[in-house]
């Protein structure tokens, strides 16, 4: 500062030299510039003042809530129109839950298999009586197919056992794991826990070999779920396949099945869909066990025996031994017959008056 107010001493100097200061004597246009100091100033405006409306819209002012005002200072007529003012609906005396059905409670319609399915050929009377009984009861299917085919277009018969094992499979092998969150997109809330009780503690081997019939839709429904828009599907499928399957308890013992048998499984398998919902999926809901199938085997569960108490024989006693022993039961007769003894004496004595006492 001070080097530029020297500066321009000298340039007004040079430019009036007719106005020369005296010793010690400066203008007074000079002397004001003597006294400025230099300030510093807070730049409080942006450097861009084109977005001024957007940066003003960045702040929301929000009327802050009074908490030291009281509900009971507050008249009736005041809070409706506060209420009113904010769009707020007055409080219900009750409360409610809202609450989502994701799948049904059972089976509505089950389909009943025919006696001696899998066994019986189409050739033999039995058999030609079930394929005969199947047609009847394939209108009420076909009619809840085409109302499937409202909700979901691609929807086909012939195409979705494949579909549908492919489920089938994945669940199994999910329960077998015990991967109880990924099963569940597999499995709807009804079947979860019926798949997964009694799985804890045990080791599950499963293993899907072979489909030995192509796996084909029996019977559909479709059901209406406390309002008509909330549409319900159910399709059965019926699965002719060979499997492998082990079951181990925690001990590692063999309760049911075997690793090197295979067996034939013939099951008829409901999936469910909740059609109304946009984003639904085809689920294992259920599985239909007829009432002519014959019960299953009991698991094998291995129990510890207890030992049983060995019984000691009696050993043959010395000549000394049996001594002793007629000594000691002498002994014991002759303290009985002693006891006897002071037992009568004491009988015999008079019995003496009890003497009367004071009461104090």
């Amino acid at each position: 500062m001070e080097k530029l107010v020297c500066s321009s001493i000298k340039i007004m100097q040079m430019q009036m030299p007719q106005m020369a200061p005296r010793a010690g004597i400066l203008l007074p246009g000079l002397q004001n510039m003597l006294q400025m100091q230099q300030v510093r100033h807070r730049q409080t405006k942006h450097w861009k003042p084109e977005f001024k409306r957007l940066r003003k819209q960045k702040f929301v002012k929000i009327e802050l809530p009074n908490l030291r005002e009281k509900a009971d200072d507050i008249s009736k007529e005041e809070m409706r129109s506060r209420m009113k003012e904010r769009g707020v609906l007055p409080p219900r005396p009750w409360m409610e839950r809202p609450f989502h059905i994701s799948c049904t409670g059972g089976i509505f319609e089950a389909y009943v298999p025919p006696e001696g399915d899998g066994k019986k050929s189409i050739i033999s009377t039995s058999g030609a009586k079930q394929k005969f009984e199947f047609l009847e009861k394939k209108s009420k299917s076909l009619m809840a197919v085409r109302k499937i085919r409202s909700y979901e277009e691609n929807f086909s018969t012939d195409d979705f056992g494949a579909e549908a094992q492919e489920i089938y499979i994945a669940a199994h092998t999910h329960m077998a794991a015990k991967e109880k969150y990924k099963i569940r997109e597999f499995v709807s809330e009804r079947c979860y826990p019926e798949m997964m009780h009694n799985v804890k503690d045990k080791t599950i081997h499963w293993r899907f070999l072979q489909s030995l019939e192509p796996p084909r839709v029996v019977h559909a429904r479709v059901t209406e779920v406390i309002t008509k828009e909330n549409q319900f599907a159910q399709v059965t499928v019926r699965f002719h396949t060979q499997q492998m399957l082990a079951i181990y308890d925690r001990f590692g013992r063999l309760m049911h099945g075997s690793e090197i048998l295979t067996k034939d499984v013939l099951e008829y398998v409901v999936f469910e869909k909740h059609i109304s919902n946009e984003y639904g999926k085809w689920r294992l809901h259920d599985k239909i066990i007829p009432d002519w199938l014959p019960p299953k085997q009991p698991a094998l569960i291995t129990y510890r025996i207890a030992d049983e108490p060995i019984e000691e024989t009696p050993m043959e006693l010395s000549a000394g031994e049996q001594q002793a022993k007629q000594l000691e039961s002498g002994s014991e007769q002759q303290k009985e017959q002693q006891q006897l003894s002071t037992v009568a004496a004491t009988s015999q004595q008079p019995e003496t008056t009890n003497k009367p006492t004071l009461a104090i």
